[in-house]
């Protein structure tokens, strides 16, 4: 099974869409962190449905339980147990079409690979419900990275092909929590949202990109040559079911360029080595360069759209027709940008606790 994620800095995901809650158990988390219920559920909360983006209908409250590892507001060492409960699922509608096949979904696949014991309501354990437990690893992981200095932040760039126009990061930093599409510009928000409002009307959806960048990481981190920084953290977000392609730094633009275009100078400055560009993303040979971490993902539009579509009834093994409904996102991309951050957040905790970067005690006794 692949449900945990991470070797010093554990997280191990647990739920279905339509079961009683989902979750995280993390392991490794140091103890002396400072930790409340409000740390997790502000992140929690940037994950839900935002008005006016036709977004799902299914408004779960989503408060935050913790239940174990935490005491008197610090973290204790031991595993941390976070939830959130599933109270406004409604299944009878994936009863009625259970032996209907999802294009684009992973009913086919699951089916198969669980025996037909998988639980295929709201799309089960791959159904988007379960990054709110990604995003709550990621509240605890991002306080532990605020301890060294490192600060992340993902923001929208493109929807349905509408791009955002290039934008510092302390403009994304002011920007991007003030409007629902999390966008860096928002000169960019009217166009993307009518985009999305004539998907709507035409029972379709669409995708979009989301960018993610981590600056003051510190250099050094990554374990070459199957644990690199890169590696990792693109397992990480090839984990969040909507994400078909990761890129670093100039991506695929990098095969359109020559060398001398795409290598990044180095130079000096106030005594820091860093480089002029950073067309590398900021990882070289799958180690951290210093440099802002900066990736994309590619966010595919919502697989369950209102058309009809052309599929298979598994049981009969006949040719069918299927128009899917229940309450779906016409757009899921401004949801997707707090999961980015989580899960670049909980791989960067946990190369920061294996390069020792991190404490395991943040906290002495004797100072509390």
């Amino acid at each position: 099974m692949g449900n945990t994620l991470g070797k010093l800095f554990s997280v191990t995901s647990f739920g279905e869409s339509h079961g009683k809650c989902v979750g995280v158990v993390i392991d490794g988390c140091p103890a002396g962190l400072q930790l409340t219920v409000e740390d997790i559920q502000r992140e929690v909360d940037r994950r839900r449905p935002r008005p006016g983006t036709f977004a799902t209908t299914r408004y779960e409250e989503d408060r935050v339980e913790i239940l174990s590892g935490v005491f008197d507001e610090y973290t204790t060492g031991a595993p941390i147990c976070l939830l959130v409960y599933n109270a406004e699922a409604e299944s009878g509608v994936y009863e009625e079409m259970k032996n209907l096949l999802r294009p684009g979904h992973a009913d086919y696949t699951a089916r198969i690979k669980y025996g037909g014991f998988a639980d295929y309501r709201g799309g089960g354990r791959f159904s988007g419900r379960i990054t709110a437990g990604f995003v709550m690893a990621g509240a605890v992981a991002k306080k532990l990275l605020i301890a060294i200095g490192v600060e992340i932040l993902a923001h929208t760039v493109e929807i349905g092909g509408i791009r955002a126009g290039l934008k510092t990061f302390p403009e994304i930093r002011e920007n991007v929590n003030k409007n629902h599409l999390c966008t860096g510009d928002p000169g960019a928000v009217e166009s993307m949202l009518r985009v999305i409002a004539r998907a709507r009307e035409a029972g379709d959806s669409v995708g979009g990109v989301v960018e993610g960048i981590a600056l003051n990481v510190p250099a050094g981190l990554g374990e070459p040559i199957f644990d690199t920084l890169e590696g990792e953290i693109a397992k990480a977000l090839l984990a969040i079911p909507a994400v078909k392609g990761v890129e670093f730094g100039a991506g695929f633009q990098s095969a359109r360029m020559f060398g001398s275009e795409n290598n990044d100078p180095f130079v000096l400055e106030n005594g820091r080595l860093v480089t002029v560009s950073n067309n590398a993303g900021g990882v070289l040979g799958g180690i951290s360069s210093g440099m802002p971490i900066v990736v994309r993902v590619a966010v595919k539009p919502t697989p369950s759209i209102a058309r009809s579509q052309d599929t298979v009834n598994i049981r009969d093994k006949q040719p069918a027709k299927l128009e899917i409904k229940g309450r779906h996102d016409t757009c899921i991309v401004p949801r997707v940008v707090p999961v980015v951050e989580a899960m670049m957040a909980i791989v960067l905790c946990d190369f920061a606790l294996v390069a020792g970067k991190l404490p395991r005690v943040l906290v002495r006794q004797e100072e509390r």
